[in-house]
């Protein structure tokens, strides 16, 4: 189908001769040389000086949004100038919560329930199987944070010390990268990513040299994508939402806080809910396991996508009825655009022969595969796109009108999803050639219907 994640299979094709004279030449040619890893020559996000950029500037614009959403001023003009003190930004107690959650995690991903599949087909042929239980994870930490605040466990300590949190997370995702930057050096030449061979040390190390790093059948980057990270900002939430209610004396959560808690939750939960159609997607298949996807799982999402809610904790938002009926149908709009097409999407992918997909029209291509070309992929060409941006503005507009910074995530939204957009369009140009230029032509815009 055609979207972001949209990589041919790798299957090992082989050039049709018979197995029996593959033998034979083996044992004539015992001194071929061995398969050597292909270099990377198309080099991604500005390239090995782009890279290096991203690796210093990334951190500290997570640090100076977390400063600025704890202001009681959150405007950009009232930055604070000087660095704030070590203390705000260390606590060994701290460090070591981090970590415990991150084992707890580990040991919910390998508890023997949910069905076990098998990824896409890999250069050499092979496949890796996965454990599914991302939803029962969710599940199980809920009921642990519940038992938690049951005893009364004061679970607003995460407001009171959120730079801490971040830095330690911070400090993981390093170190978790230097591991696997270290261990991709003994990695077989299958086990290595298309993108993270260039030769170059900090490029490599961005984006990652090893495809599927595994501790024996525990798969780091599969964890590390849906689980601590997912899970943690729902958790996170929650402590923002106990935060506000403490620090401004409220018998119940506001309005824009249960909105934003809500929203987000039905995210996350569907996201584990379908957490199989993950192993279709660009940061499995393709991308390899590096700092850009550690830091990206670890410290990024746990705490730049709760930033409406850690706003909140601070800067009430009072929300008209108007406003939270017409918020709630935006997110719900959203929803059903990014679910219905995501949904669309898997189930061709899965079966293009299926007779519940027989209204769709397509587009043939040289490789076998076909281009939807009706439907919501008939109106963009990334309607999932469209529904994550719409629900992205719903969460912004709960937090009112008086700062930019709770709009942080849509703007990045946006950019983050006009960047795939160039990426997967250069890889199907090269992929399906003719074809692609042909779907173009039918499906006119990227993912704003009549603007881009």
């Amino acid at each position: 189908t055609k979207n972001r994640y949209n990589l041919r299979r790798r299957k090992d094709q082989g050039d049709g001769r018979p197995a029996e004279l593959e033998k034979k030449l083996e044992a004539i040619l015992p001194q071929a040389t061995p398969r050597e890893a292909v270099k990377t020559t198309e080099l991604e996000f500005g390239g090995r000086f782009g890279v290096l950029f991203w690796l210093l500037f990334l951190p500290v614009m997570v640090l100076a949004l977390l400063i600025l959403c704890a202001q009681e001023d959150a405007s950009l003009l009232n930055f604070p100038l000087t660095p704030p003190p070590l203390h705000s930004l260390w606590d060994c107690q701290v460090f070591g919560i981090v970590l415990l959650w991150l084992l707890f995690q580990a040991v919910l991903s390998l508890l023997p329930i949910g069905k076990v599949v098998e990824g896409m087909p890999l250069k050499n042929g092979k496949t890796l199987k996965y454990r599914i239980n991302g939803f029962y994870a969710l599940i199980f930490s809920a009921i642990s944070v519940g038992a938690a605040s049951y005893n009364e466990v004061d679970l607003s300590y995460i407001h009171g010390h959120f730079l801490q949190f971040y830095t330690s997370a911070l400090i993981i995702s390093i170190l978790l990268s230097v591991y696997l930057f270290i261990r991709s050096r003994w990695a077989a030449v299958d086990d290595l990513a298309p993108a993270g061979n260039s030769g170059y040390v900090f490029y490599d190390f961005f984006m990652g040299r090893e495809l599927n790093p595994r501790i024996k059948d525990f798969d780091i980057k599969f964890f590390c994508e849906m689980r601590p990270g997912l899970i943690g900002w729902v958790v996170i939430n929650f402590a923002m939402l106990l935060a506000e209610m403490k620090h401004k004396n409220l018998d119940t959560p506001s309005p824009a806080m249960l909105l934003v808690n809500g929203f987000q939750l039905l995210w996350v939960a569907d996201g584990l809910w379908h957490e199989e159609k993950l192993l279709t997607m660009m940061d499995i298949v393709h991308d390899g396991f590096g700092f850009m996807l550690a830091f990206g799982d670890l410290a990024w999402v746990p705490f730049t996508f709760t930033c409406q809610a850690y706003y909140l904790a601070s800067h009430p938002s009072d929300l008209s009825a108007f406003w939270i009926v017409a918020i709630m149908i935006m997110n719900v709009v959203g929803y059903y655009i990014f679910r219905k097409a995501n949904s669309q999407k898997f189930a061709f992918r899965r079966n293009p022969s299926d007779p519940a997909l027989s209204h769709l029209k397509t587009i043939p291509t040289a490789t076998g595969k076909s281009l939807i070309v009706s439907g919501l992929w008939g109106f963009v060409r990334h309607p999932n796109y469209l529904g994550d941006l719409i629900m992205a503005l719903a969460w912004s507009l709960s937090c009112g009108f008086n700062h930019v910074i709770p709009y942080f995530y849509l703007i990045y939204l946006i950019l983050l999803l006009v960047h795939r957009n160039a990426r997967d369009e250069h890889q199907c140009r090269k992929k399906y050639g003719l074809a692609w230029g042909e779907y173009c032509k039918t499906v006119r815009y990227r993912i704003f219907p009549g603007i881009y």
